[in-house]
Formats: structure tokens, sequence, C-alpha cells
């Protein structure tokens, strides 16, 4: 029998399985590859938005990442919600061991959720800036969190490459800039468009807007795609452009639970 890829997340957990972990285990499990977490914090969270939030112990991080790597082993690993700079620190000192062992990571710097809810705590803005950012393949801010990282705000397509700089100039290899928040007035309201680059290559992906309000967990589901398709062996624009793909898909399927915002459809391609 052969061994999937395995993919680690490290993130938080979302009650309502949108989104954080849940959706990361979703996404590995429908690109066919082994999704291992370590979890960071545990939120209260539903399709109306997140009524509370607690951090695990540093201890409990170090420990399930000891306990995945030193037995099982990952050939990708792809980081979430890190709210405190503690977290984003502790996280940063073991990405660090996984990077000089040739091993990709995705960095999805989630600041605030579908809703609203801040995630990322301001003191922390500076660790993921120095610490986290640097240890990163591939870095799949949204717009706003482009602005809270790097104090570029942007608003038309045109404007992306001037964040892309921005995000490079903190350290990670690739920069993909995901163009969902681009005014509806901009070339983005006929096309979904993200902008990958390393500074060299500038690759754009496009994609069909859909009509659909029920998005909850696009930026996990994301990163988790590029991630499970790096474990794969795919280069990473192929990587980002099979991501880009299944996100499409899923956003297209998304569907109604709860009184608020629903869920992508993570197995919409089963």
């Amino acid at each position: 029998m052969r061994t999937p890829p395995r993919v680690l997340t490290i993130a938080g957990s979302d009650s309502g399985g949108g989104a954080g972990i849940q959706a990361d285990l979703k996404t590995m499990t429908a690109l066919r590859t082994h999704g291992m977490t370590v979890l960071t914090a545990v939120t209260a969270q539903n399709s109306t938005g997140v009524q509370g939030a607690w951090d695990l112990p540093v201890e409990a991080v170090r420990a399930q990442f000891r306990s995945v790597v030193d037995d099982i082993g990952v050939q990708a690993v792809k980081t979430g919600m890190l709210s405190s700079a503690l977290l984003v620190d502790t996280v940063a000192e073991l990405l660090a061991e996984i990077r000089a062992a040739g091993i990709p990571v995705v960095v999805d710097p989630v600041g605030v959720s579908k809703h609203g809810d801040p995630l990322l705590a301001a003191g922390a803005l500076e660790a993921v800036r120095s610490r986290l950012m640097p240890q990163a393949t591939v870095a799949t801010p949204n717009l706003d969190e482009v602005a809270q990282l790097t104090g570029v705000h942007v608003a038309k397509e045109a404007g992306m490459r001037q964040a892309a700089e921005a995000v490079l100039a903190l350290g990670p290899q690739w920069a993909l800039i995901k163009g969902g928040h681009l005014e509806s007035t901009d070339e983005a309201s006929v096309d979904a468009v993200d902008l990958l680059t390393d500074g060299d290559q500038e690759i754009w992906l496009r994609a069909e807007r859909h009509d659909n309000r029920h998005t909850h967990g696009t930026g996990c589901t994301l990163a988790s795609a590029i991630a499970a398709q790096l474990a794969r062996g795919d280069s990473v624009p192929e990587a980002a452009r099979v991501a880009k793909e299944y996100v499409t898909g899923a956003i297209a399927a998304g569907f109604s639970i709860g009184q608020g915002v629903g869920p992508v459809d993570h197995m919409w391609n089963a």
C-alpha cells in the first residue's frame, strides 16, 4: 500500500468546521495527502463570527510538533492562526529546523477572521514580520493582511506588484498576493486574480469570480492546497495553479449553514 505524502498544519481550530485546522485537513484529504496537526489555539466559532479564542501553551505546541515530526516525518508544512508573539516565536523556531531540512513551508499570515474578528494580537505583528515570514517558501497574505504587515494598501489590480514587493522584503521566497478584496470596479469584478512572484518570475492566476457569499475558509484552503501539492512534488508555480483551481471550485460549491456565512465545499471534486 502506497503511503501518501504527509503534510503538517500548525494552526487554530474552527469549531464551526469551515476554516482553520478543520479546513486544512479536509483540503489535504481531498488532494490525496495525509494531514497532521499541531493545534495552536481553540476558538468558539460559527457562521456568524468568533465568540472566543484560547491559545494553547507553548509546551503543548512543541510537544505536538516533536511527536509528529520525529516519528512520522513531514513533506510540507502550512501555518495558520498564531495569535501571540510567543506562539509566533515558538513556531518560527520550529520551522527553521524544517527549512534547514529542505522541506517547504507555506505561511498564511492570518490576521482577522472572515467576519472581521481579530485573530492576531497587535503585539505579535513584529514577530510575524521578522521571525515567521523569513521561514516561508510561500507566503499567502490577502490584501488586508498585506496592509497589516507592510502598510501598503491596495485597492486596484495595478497595485498588487507593490504589495508583492513589500511582502517579499519580509523574507519569503515567494509571495502569493490574493486579490479577493480588490474593488469591484476593477477588472477583478470579472476575474478573481492573484499574483505569485519570487521577484523574478511573475505569474498571474485568474479564475472566474463566483457570486457566492459562502466563502468561509478560503484562505486556509488555498494555503493548505499549495502545501499539499508541494508535498506531492510540484514546483511552487504549479502548486499555486492547482490550488487556485481547487479553491475556485470549492467557492463555487460553497453552501449555507447556520445564520451567517457558510463554508466552501472542500469535497466538491470528490
